[in-house]
């Protein structure tokens, strides 16, 4: 959901690169987890701003700028029962991955192994013999069935070359 950019004053804040659409809503999120060099820690929420410059927080134990430089570069996640349901015509990264891709041929690509934004495109990584990165956009995803596990595109071998 984020990425740890920097520290942030003396007092333990810590500045992020946000990956959501609303980065006001990650404040709303009382516990993160991090992921550092040492492994996934959780760790409690005690402040939180959108501000012009940045978003940034303040989390409980990183009391200083030295703490807050030490997780430069985690990543931000959240655990999925934090985010609730998805709102209608909407839906989260992580409830599609694993699902299986076809094409509309009934060719199997593979499975969603992960997601990625470039700007105004979320992109779709499917790990199959070949891996594959689809834009997730109506011109090439044709359907989602989250009840079957499976996702429907258009997607040409000849888009691979």
């Amino acid at each position: 959901m984020a990425r740890v950019v920097s520290a942030v004053g003396i007092l333990g804040w810590i500045k992020l690169r946000t990956f959501t659409e609303d980065p006001a809503r990650l404040g709303e999120i009382g516990h993160w987890l991090l992921r550092t060099p040492q492994g996934w820690r959780e760790m409690a929420v005690e402040e939180f701003a959108v501000r012009p410059n940045g978003t940034a927080a303040k989390l409980a134990g990183c009391g200083d700028r030295d703490a807050a430089g030490r997780l430069k570069g985690a990543d931000v996640a959240v655990r999925r029962e934090a985010l609730g349901d998805a709102e209608e015509g909407t839906m989260y990264w992580v409830d599609l991955v694993g699902l299986e891709v076809v094409e509309e041929s009934g060719e199997k690509l593979g499975q969603v192994e992960s997601f990625f934004a470039t700007g105004e495109t979320s992109v779709m990584v499917v790990a199959g013999p070949k891996e594959r990165l689809i834009p997730f956009i109506p011109g090439y995803v044709k359907s989602v069935d989250r009840a079957a596990k499976r996702i429907t595109v258009e997607w040409k071998a000849d888009y691979d070359t």
